[in-house]
């Protein structure tokens, strides 16, 4: 729930940490990956950036854009062993969504 005049959502992320992170085209390719694709490692994701987005940042570049969009609480990692998995969080964005509803269309 979205905390009117702090800007803050769930978890004390600003409503600002949210938009920087989604104004970035890469953060957006991952965040759609993950949609498609939930539970990633950080090869998967970059070899699906080349692939399906012609995207070809380096593995360290790609690690920052997940750190800004974990800072921004959008996505969530866990490790299994060597592996690094990486999960998207779509509750930030339906904090933001409270704040600023979307009227039903007329049917």
């Amino acid at each position: 729930m979205l905390a009117y005049g702090s800007g803050r959502v769930n978890g004390g992320r600003r409503v600002t940490d949210i938009f920087t992170a989604l104004a970035d085209s890469t953060r957006r390719a991952l965040l759609d990956e993950l949609a498609d694709r939930d539970g990633q490692t950080l090869f998967e994701l970059c070899a699906r950036l080349v692939s399906k987005h012609d995207i070809s940042s380096s593995r360290q570049a790609i690690t920052q854009h997940l750190g800004v969009l974990e800072e921004a609480g959008l996505v969530h990692t866990r490790r299994q062993g060597r592996y690094k998995f990486h999960h998207a969080d779509f509750t930030p964005l339906r904090a933001v969504s409270v704040r600023w509803p979307i009227p039903q269309e007329d049917t």
